[in-house]
């Protein structure tokens, strides 16, 4: 039998990046040009899980082609390609005929003969329904490790989640994974597809626009969660927004939800590089529900809009003005109402330290220390020194190790990054970033 390992599949404990690339292009010389040039990705604008796409991005068509060319490209370039490779075939929980049509291309793709197997890491199977349909899937893929003397259960499954059906089904994952009835424990990533579950619900906006589901996207993160998967976003179909594109990325982090689908090589750079915590630290002036980056000058930090006002009023006195309210305070009640509205976003450096202080500080016998930043600020010309003090137990440091871990996750399984990384933090906080916690 082909000797591969169970266990690979499941290295992994972040995804940033689901990168899809069609198959087949109608009406090129190269019908493959896409997938050759995606499987030729590296560095940053490699993703950790590339998916040529013989499901929606590529013609009906050209699907039987399409495969032959995933076959074709991923023995050429497969062993230097630096992510892991997970192609999506045709699947659909009504339609017999196009789960038989994803059946068959698995076969063709998982062919030794054709060299691609070795770099295949697992299948994306879209528009599964309830969980006996998950399990369809699952059976067809032991099938096609059994007529290829593969490893059953060495290729993973990803599924998408794009029905009411397979919303509801992800909350069964956790009684239903390693029975031996099922290979499901094949499971890899939980992936929304907001478009196609908008048509299954029924939804509308007045403007076309999709909703933002972020019910969804939690259920998928807890569900990831519960059964030890990775939650991955679906599209984000306006791709010159790129701040649009880091708010929802945001917005998903806070959920436990650190992948997200790239359409394009662009989108595949900020999503990599976006869930890493920042190479600098930054000061937030919040206001209402806006959060405000202030500017560093010669060491203070400056704010220079209109939302917040300082008046000198003399004899210590001042007026606050944030948006239509006024407040007098004097010098400390100000301090006050500033330390209240900031907030600091710590960089890479920042962590390590605190995470290192922590250690030695529980190393000689103390449960919880005190960490402060400190810094000035400036608004209208008026300097207010604030501070935070944070205090660090067992909690805190565990907390603050989630993006330590995606970092050392990164670093062990994405060495074509670590120049960028060195780059971006320097080589003496990534050193020390990849010990901490260990």
């Amino acid at each position: 039998m082909t000797d591969m390992s169970t266990k690979r599949h499941y290295e992994r404990d972040f995804v940033r990046t689901f990168f899809t690339s069609p198959t087949a292009v109608q009406g090129e010389d190269d019908s493959a040009k896409m997938i050759r040039s995606a499987a030729q990705l590296s560095g940053m604008q490699a993703p950790d899980v590339w998916v040529p796409d013989n499901e929606d991005a590529t013609a009906p068509s050209m699907r039987d082609e399409g495969a032959r060319n995933i076959a074709e490209v991923v023995a050429e370039h497969g062993a230097e390609f630096p992510g892991e490779i997970h192609p999506r075939v045709v699947w659909h929980r009504d339609s017999p005929a196009t789960r038989y049509q994803g059946f068959e291309h698995m076969l063709e793709i998982a062919d030794p003969a054709n060299g691609a197997i070795e770099h295949i890491d697992g299948f994306v199977i879209p528009e599964v329904g309830d969980l006996d349909d998950w399990k369809k899937a699952d059976e067809f893929i032991t099938i096609v490790e059994n007529e290829h003397d593969l490893v059953e259960g060495s290729l993973s499954m990803s599924v998408i989640i794009e029905s009411g059906a397979a919303e509801l089904a992800m909350g069964r994952l956790r009684d239903e994974m390693g029975k031996p009835s099922n290979n499901l424990e094949r499971l890899f990533m939980l992936v929304d597809g907001e478009v196609d579950y908008t048509k299954d619900m029924r939804a509308m906006t007045p403007t076309g626009e999709l909703p933002p589901w972020p019910e969804l996207r939690h259920n998928t993160s807890r569900a990831a969660a519960a059964a030890g998967l990775i939650a991955v976003d679906g599209p984000f179909d306006d791709i010159r927004n790129i701040e649009g594109y880091h708010e929802r990325m945001t917005e998903n982090r806070a959920k436990g939800m650190t992948g997200i689908w790239s359409l394009t090589p662009g989108q595949v750079v900020e999503a990599n590089t976006s869930p890493l915590p920042p190479k600098s630290g930054s000061w937030l002036l919040e206001v209402g529900e806006r959060e405000i980056e202030l500017v560093e000058q010669d060491g203070q930090q400056v704010y220079d809009g209109d939302a917040v006002d300082i008046e000198d009023i003399g004899e210590g006195r001042y007026v606050l003005e944030v948006g239509d309210d006024d407040y007098e305070v004097d010098a400390d009640g100000l301090r006050e109402e500033l330390v209240d509205m900031t907030a600091y976003v710590p960089s890479m450096d920042d962590i390590v330290d605190s995470m290192e202080e922590f250690e030695a500080a529980k190393e000689a016998g103390r449960g919880a220390i005190a960490m402060t930043q400190s810094t000035t600020l400036v608004i209208d010309d008026v300097e207010v020194d604030i501070s935070q003090d944070r205090m660090w137990d067992e909690a805190t440091y565990q907390a603050a190790m989630t993006p330590i871990a995606l970092f050392q996750d990164v670093y062990e399984h994405r060495p074509d990054q670590h120049d960028e990384l060195e780059e971006m933090y320097g080589a003496d906080v990534v050193d020390r970033a990849t010990k901490v916690g260990s």
